[in-house]
């Protein structure tokens, strides 16, 4: 083995270059997988040592003891408390302070009268809790609020809209409450809790503004006396707190506060991240593996000698994996570097693009250094043990040899494989999306797809290269035919080459043509089930926002030109143990308003006791019109309801309907989501919508839509996240275009006295750089080409597969322009790839080249 690892070691060292393409693949791929799990770790533990120092002297927290908890949703709806506990808790031997804590949605409107925050983290309003110690916010500046309408709001939030203390602006409760700022405050030692905004008020405000009815509270924070323990505080207040309501130590209550944001936002972070550093690796795998079988295809007759000479397999084997293994560490342990330096850069980055990055040092544990270290080093390993042990192979007697004729693309074992292959993909696939919905089965299916296109690479090459060849032959004449028939040389190593750019333009294909399909299901959603004319609609997503406020509807009734203004608000509850959303509203205006689908039963008669749900809900739950349905809301109180209507589309109204009358005694802070209107007839849209516009400015400046402008911003989410996969996958095309340039060097090195007697013949530099070119574009456009037909399929797998695996019903769409901007891309790509290699090979010296062996 010593003498095989000093084999290795020696070729490596005069064939250096070669390898250059596989170290930078397998550099990118390790820093981004470590750069992921770095930042992952230092964000986990900021938020840690950010909630522990705000909570810090909180030793207890009381608060309702069950949560409802909606499908899709991971963090309930607590039970309020009631204030005046605070002072049967001041009472308990061992409290020192206790302070109530009102929370509710409250969005501010920066110095440009557009809101602050709203885009997915809570705009979270309260009181000022004036015991410093109890108080999770410090005040940085200003002074504490005083009188009604003073607001400390958190510096970040004042700094993203321009607002300074002194400032007068509107706060979104949702109802629009104007206030003074009088303070700035800090959270943890930070300028705001990442996204989230912070506006505290006077008590007095937030039970007016944050609450149904003054004397509630979203919890009660309590402080202990020196010497008495958080747990033991605990045990001495459970026997005077009422049935429904828990204590648990402040230390739990921040866990899960860091819990609920990992659980929400940094593992859906992080793992989005390692999905896409997953598929720079794959692609990275077929870069490397096809540098190592071109390096031992070139190799033949060296290792023939060896063989000769008396080495064996094995050690010629080794003497090969020795230089993966070598190129493997380096570049894994650059890597490692690099994606330190990647974390350390967000770290910097964040902050300047409105993202608080939580303070401190970089977390460093064993498993993200470790990991990477590992994968990159497997990664190259297992893309050079193939070609290793063909390597071995070698026959002496392949001593005496020229060259070696590549007929591996007409292989018929391989047909048959890839053949065997596509049609389990495609019984696998229609079987998961069609006859048994199944999200794994369609999993399964898109996998054997992506495994027949690679098997049937090679056979696919020679006819493919040669129709998207055929018009260089005419456009290019000689070159362009010498550029097809290089590429067609070798149908292999033209397969494996485009297979790395395949997967990366499947993937951007896949994911464009399902935000094609999402946009088109939002646009026929709308078109579908909305009738109004306008549509009403705080922009925000998430958590974010504080809704619109419920008094908007009425007012747009009385507008001369409205004929129907209906509020959709939320509310939850348990529907016979079930957490479930539920949509309070006017049934009758409702039910105008929007397309319901086939309706049994009657939305007029609801009443104070009366339930509408879909069809789709109603079979789930066994029930039927005249039905009773026990519901618990979030205030502890049961109530039977009677299905008095079940409807058939949930699209926009949602699954469960009840009045404001019946949700009143329940609610907590109210809001709606939603105000359809609808005009009367001979009303122009311009008209009325002006009037509305009108109106709606003196309760927060919302959004007023058309149909077709309200389906669009709907949809507006997409754009955001196709830009960022496109983002994320821009890796993954980097590493496929450092194969092609790196194939194509090795082939400029293979042909060096090809290319010096064309030069002799009179080939001119010019000629050569563009033959190399449009070899590489060639190349490009077979992977291009079967990347658009694969990605094109698995998005019509996932969006059936999603379809199956909701009540919402998806529309395929397939978007032309889009495709066609990423074939360009592709076959661009292909033109950038070739410049350094046929740069390079255009500077062969021609006597030196046609001397070469």
């Amino acid at each position: 083995m010593n003498s095989s690892f000093r084999i290795g070691l020696t070729s490596l060292r005069t064939h250096r270059r070669r390898f250059a393409g596989t170290f930078f693949a397998v550099f990118l791929g390790v820093a981004f997988l470590a750069g992921t799990l770095v930042m992952g770790d230092t964000l986990r533990a900021s938020f840690d040592t950010m909630f522990g120092e705000a909570t810090s002297g909180t030793d207890v927290v009381v608060r309702g003891a069950d949560a409802i908890t909606t499908p899709g949703e991971a963090q309930g709806v607590r039970r309020p408390v009631d204030t005046s506990l605070v002072k049967t808790i001041e009472r308990v031997p061992g409290v020192a302070a206790a302070a109530p804590d009102i929370q509710g949605a409250g969005q501010l409107v920066g110095s440009d009268g557009k809101p602050v925050g709203g885009q997915g983290p809570p705009t979270v309003a309260g009181n000022w809790i004036t015991d410093k110690q109890l108080n999770p916010y410090r005040l940085a500046e200003g002074r504490a609020p005083a009188r009604s309408g003073d607001v400390v709001v958190n510096r970040g939030a004042a700094e993203k809209g321009g607002l300074k203390i002194g400032d007068t602006t509107i706060l979104r409760t949702p109802d629009p409450v104007r206030v003074r700022i009088v303070g700035l405050a800090t959270f943890g030692g930070q300028d705001g809790m990442a996204q989230v905004t912070y506006t505290g008020m006077t008590r007095a405000d937030a039970e007016k503004y944050l609450t149904a009815r003054p004397g509630q509270a979203a919890s009660i924070e309590v402080r202990a006396v020196p010497g008495v323990g958080p747990q033991d505080l605990v045990k001495r207040l459970a026997p005077v707190l009422p049935g429904g309501v828990e204590a648990i130590t402040g230390q739990q209550a921040a866990q899960e506060n860091t819990d609920m944001i990992s659980s929400q936002f940094l593992t859906l972070f992080t793992t989005l991240l390692l999905v896409f550093s997953g598929i720079a690796l794959l692609v990275a795998t077929f870069s490397i593996h096809n540098t190592f079988a071109i390096v031992v295809a070139q190799r033949a007759r060296e290792n023939a000698l060896l063989r000769a000479l008396g080495a064996s397999r094995r050690q010629v084997s080794a003497a090969a994996l020795a230089e993966a293994a070598v190129v493997a560490v380096a570049a894994s342990l650059a890597g490692l570097a690099g994606g330190i330096g990647i974390a350390a850069g967000l770290q910097a980055l964040f902050p300047a693009i409105g993202f608080p990055f939580p303070g401190g040092t970089l977390v460093l544990t064993a498993l993200s250094m470790t990991l990477p270290l590992a994968v990159g080093v497997a990664v190259c390993l297992g893309s050079a043990l193939l070609p290793a042990v063909r390597a071995g192979r070698t026959a002496p007697l392949a001593a005496l040899r020229e060259t070696a004729v590549d007929s591996s693309g007409a292989s018929r074992g391989r047909t048959v494989a890839g053949t065997a292959l596509g049609a389990a993909a495609l019984l696998t696939t229609l079987t998961g999306v069609l006859d048994t919905p199944s999200v794994w089965l369609a999993a399964l299916g898109a996998l054997l797809a992506l495994a027949s296109f690679v098997v049937l690479g090679p056979v696919a090459a020679s006819t493919a290269v040669r129709l998207l060849g055929s018009p260089l032959g005419r456009l290019r004449g000689v070159t362009g035919r010498l550029a097809r028939r290089n590429a067609l040389r070798s149908p292999r190593r033209t397969a494996a080459t485009a297979s790395a750019l395949m997967i990366g333009v499947a993937v951007v294909s896949l994911f464009t043509v399902f935000g094609a399909s999402l946009k088109a299901t939002m646009d026929r959603t709308v078109s579908r089930s909305f009738a109004g004319d306008v549509a009403v609609s705080a922009p925000s997503f998430g958590a974010g926002g504080s809704g619109l406020s419920p008094g908007l509807a009425p007012a747009l009734q009385r507008l001369p030109q409205v004929g129907t203004a209906v509020g959709l608000g939320r509310g939850v509850a348990e529907v016979d143990g079930r957490g479930r959303a539920l949509t309070v509203t006017d049934p009758a205006a409702l039910a105008r308003t929007f397309d319901l689908g086939t309706v049994t039963g009657s939305l007029r008669h609801l009443g104070t006791d009366g339930i509408a749900l879909t069809r789709a809900e109603a079979g789930e739950q066994g029930l039927r019109t005249g039905d009773s349905a026990r519901l618990t809301f979030t205030d502890g109180s049961t109530k039977v309801f009677t299905v008095r209507a079940v409807y058939g589309q949930s699209e926009l109204a949602g699954d469960y309907v009840i009045t404001r009358a019946a949700w009143a005694p329940h609610r907590t802070q109210d809001s709606d989501r939603l105000v359809a209107v609808t005009f009367k007839p001979g009303v122009s849209t311009g008209a009325g919508k002006a009037a509305v516009r009108t109106v709606a400015d003196r309760y927060g400046n919302p959004e007023v839509q058309t149909r077709a402008e309200y389906a669009q911003s709907s949809a507006g989410g997409i754009d955001m996240m196709l830009t960022l996969v496109y983002a994320l996958l821009a890796l993954a095309v980097a590493i496929a275009l450092l194969g092609i340039a790196n194939t194509l060097t090795l082939a400029v090195h293979e042909r060096t006295r090809e290319l010096g007697l064309l030069r002799a013949v009179g080939q001119t530099r010019a000629q050569l750089r563009a033959m190399v070119r449009w070899e590489s574009v060639l190349v490009a456009a077979f992977g291009t080409a079967g990347g658009l037909g694969l990605g094109a399929f698995l998005g019509w797998v996932l969006v059936q597969a999603s379809d199956g695996a909701s009540d919402t019903a998806f529309a395929f769409a397939l978007p032309p322009a889009r495709l066609a901007v990423v074939a360009l891309i592709g076959l661009l790509s292909g033109a950038l790839a070739a410049l350094r290699p046929a740069r390079r090979a255009a500077r062969l010296d021609v006597l030196r080249a046609i001397a070469t062996d």
